[in-house]
């Protein structure tokens, strides 16, 4: 519980690199976007979209991000829709940043109810179209993937689940992409995305280990292009926005995990465009 009395959610990755000032946003349009037409809901991807949601159901929501600045519009719109949060710094690169800002949380909010783990990165999105085959990838490349894939989640894991574990409730969702259930040739424009197999695997081997202790935890594949500020303003986007999906429904899917009755707990939910599709 935080010093207000609710219940704490720690969504790791709150911002998105598609939100309109992001580092994928600059990569793909050469510079940052206007998102003042658009709905708060979806400004900053599916990360602000899950705080926006656990701050409207009444949670203390903290946004980690690797600069705080990032997050500061996001603070400043659950503030005006009611809600609580805090921001604290957290760079997944880094297992001193990793434990210091878990500490920042207990001590300042208490022992997270929730954690999403929402990190997303762009390592490979760089590189030209000659440059696809892995024999051209730079080391330094599939590094950063596994930090963030792999080794990010395994050591969020161990700052939370022991709280959870303790008072025999807990959730933790970690959102993923289509590249977790399978290896594909990573085409131009794309991150390197294999790493993420592991970490589906890690939310079955957390499942198999924690759900006796009553602790849920899930994968959840999103499968497609989610709508932000940065990817609405891609041809393909404006072109079949059918297929373009919203952040506040996926949001709405993390909720439903959570509230789930230990009954019909599920280690995976795989989202599609279909179910989540925006309205333009």
């Amino acid at each position: 519980m935080s010093a207000a009395n609710k219940p704490v959610a720690v969504v790791v990755g709150a911002t998105s690199k598609w939100q309109s000032d992001g580092r994928n946003t600059k990569l793909a349009h050469g510079k940052a976007v206007d998102d003042s037409h658009l709905p708060v809901g979806v400004r900053w991807g599916v990360g602000g979209a899950i705080a926006q949601k656990f701050a409207k159901e009444g949670f203390f929501v903290v946004l980690t991000t690797r600069n705080a600045a990032n997050a500061a519009a996001m603070e400043k719109a659950i503030v005006e829709q009611g809600g609580e949060c805090a921001v604290v710094e957290l760079d997944l690169v880094s297992r001193e940043s990793i434990s210091r800002a878990f500490a920042t949380v207990r001590e300042r909010c208490g022992d997270p109810d929730v954690l999403v783990y929402n990190a997303g990165y762009l390592e490979g999105r760089d590189l030209p179209p000659d440059k696809e085959l892995l024999e051209h990838v730079p080391v330094e490349i599939l590094e950063t993937a596994q930090h963030i894939a792999v080794r990010g989640p395994f050591l969020v894991a161990q700052e939370v689940l022991p709280a959870m574990r303790k008072r025999g409730a807990g959730t933790f969702l970690i959102s993923n992409n289509a590249s977790s259930l399978r290896g594909r040739k990573r085409m131009t424009g794309q991150s390197l995305y294999y790493p993420r197999v592991m970490m589906r695997t890690l939310a079955q081997v957390l499942t198999e280990e924690y759900s006796e202790h009553g602790v849920h935890v899930a994968n959840v594949v999103i499968d497609g292009l989610i709508d932000s500020p940065g990817t609405r303003a891609l041809p393909r986007a404006q072109k079949n926005p059918e297929v373009v999906m919203n952040p506040m429904k996926i949001a709405e899917a993390f909720w439903y995990l959570h509230t789930q009755d230990k009954s019909c707990w599920t280690h995976e939910l795989q989202l599609t465009p279909f179910a989540t599709s925006p309205s333009y």
